[in-house]
């Protein structure tokens, strides 16, 4: 839940009489009009009953202007996002309130929130007359298949005086932020190439998990053994000191993600681009859940959470917010202009980066020699290829492109992947247990192409 920003409105806003007159209604309007021309014609016909119901129709739109510009009374305004962060295709609710501030009640109010049109209609709200220090709480539902970052407000708040005269629209200084992230699909809890290096129950220790004892020694506590008792900084420090215990680190995964725009075809939520991202963000929670230290790498190099700690999120980061960091970066990731992947290889190429897991997107025989290259510096490596010609329709060359996209999986499998083409149609969750299935050399995805 996510709190917004409070706004004042009254009659301390800035702009005059002029500006209240420039909000007459079209029923303020007519009525000056017709007091005006009444007031002409009883001059030319010498008609004093006339005159006097000339006046009273053009005095009555400005005596109700005067009134709704000189009320002295103020409106605080709040928005709460209910959640602020929401998978695309689910819904969020936003809880708007006012509460009037002033010593007077207030006329009828109409209230209005901006929101972008891919959220749904602009919702609006007439509320009652509110007592002096009254409240009043309204609720909207917001929903959006397209991932993003979408800006709520600002708030508009229209005034009316009881004739329907005269009407102010007032607006709020703050707004929010709705962030559509991608769909994330459960993923089966197999074991993939790899994953020996401290991945569930079978996790192994060795020393890419588990480092040498930490020589920083630490004060002594009680149930301490002594026998792991540092003398020499016991007569240095004066005081017991001990060796701290083995310090594990977690196990790695690098998600990487091919964002050039090459090697994609189509758009909306059903594209092959758009596979790619939810792939890549059910992957990441994954292995967040599953207690590895992850980061999100993109073809251009740039990886999240961060470059500090070779850009893992480590085990001083809490997984939820690392999580949270990844999916706002999803939720806006676009298409890069870039022609190859040599950059990121040149992230991978620095260490071990423990299992790693790509979504690639379509790759001609340079792209997939570079590829091929990145799986020597992981413990292990899994690969999806979405064909373009397959996601994007097109059948005029059907067994060239497949055959095309048969020798890229040759070239990766032979290099140490473990990679699968995805079909249209098919669940993240299926390729996962094919994944498994591949690497233990049984079945096969002839069931699930057929199937699509």
């Amino acid at each position: 839940m996510a709190p917004a920003g409070t706004a004042r409105t009254g009659a301390e806003d800035k702009g005059g009489l002029r500006t209240t007159l420039a909000g007459l209604t079209t029923r303020g309007r007519s009525f000056l009009a017709a007091g005006i021309a009444a007031a002409i014609c009883a001059y030319v016909l010498g008609q004093s009953d006339l005159l006097r119901v000339g006046l009273l129709l053009a005095v009555l739109p400005l005596l109700c202007a005067t009134v709704l510009h000189r009320t002295r009374y103020r409106v605080a305004g709040s928005r709460r996002l209910s959640p602020s962060r929401v998978p695309a295709g689910s819904e969020a609710r936003v809880h708007l309130r006012m509460d009037n501030v002033s010593r007077l009640p207030t006329g009828l109010l109409m209230l209005q929130d901006r929101v972008p049109y891919v959220l749904g209609p602009r919702p609006r709200f007439v509320l009652d007359r509110v007592e002096a220090g009254g409240r009043r709480e309204v609720s909207y539902r917001v929903r959006s298949d397209l991932r993003g970052r979408y800006p709520l407000g600002p708030l508009q708040l229209r005034l009316t005086d009881p004739f329907g005269m005269c009407e102010l629209t007032r607006s709020f200084s703050t707004y929010d932020t709705l962030t559509v992230i991608p769909r994330v699909e459960p993923l089966p809890p197999v074991r993939l190439t790899g994953e020996a290096r401290g991945y569930g129950d079978g996790r192994q220790r060795s020393l890419a998990l588990a480092g040498e004892d930490d020589v920083i020694p630490r004060g002594y506590r009680h149930g301490d053994d002594l026998r792991r008792v540092h003398w020499r900084s016991t007569a240095r420090y004066g005081e017991l000191m001990v060796r701290r215990e083995e310090q594990p680190q977690r196990a790695r995964c690098t998600v990487l993600l091919d964002t050039r725009a090459i090697a994609y075809r189509g758009s909306g939520p059903d594209s092959s681009f758009e596979w790619a991202v939810a792939g890549a963000a059910s992957a990441l929670v994954h292995m967040l859940e599953r207690g590895f230290s992850v980061r999100l790498l993109t073809d251009t190099g740039s990886s999240v959470p961060g470059e500090g700690a070779d850009g893992f999120a480590g085990a001083s980061q809490e997984s939820a917010d690392a999580a949270g960091l990844m999916m706002d970066t999803l939720a806006v990731i676009d298409h890069s202009d870039g022609a190859g992947l040599s950059r990121a290889y040149e992230v991978l190429r620095g260490g071990n980066e423990g299992l790693l897991v790509a979504f690639f997107g379509d790759l001609d025989e340079e792209q997939a020699t570079v590829a091929a290259k990145m799986s020597k510096r992981s413990g292990g490596a899994l690969a999806f290829l979405l064909d373009r010609d397959a996601w994007g329709g097109e059948t005029a060359d059907a067994q060239g492109s497949l055959d095309r996209s048969e020798e890229r999986l040759r070239m990766l499998r032979e290099a140490g992947w473990t990679a699968l083409t995805v079909p249209r149609g098919v669940s993240l969750a299926e390729l996962w247990r094919e994944a498994d299935r591949q690497r233990t050399g049984v079945g096969s995805l002839s069931a699930m192409e057929g199937r699509s």
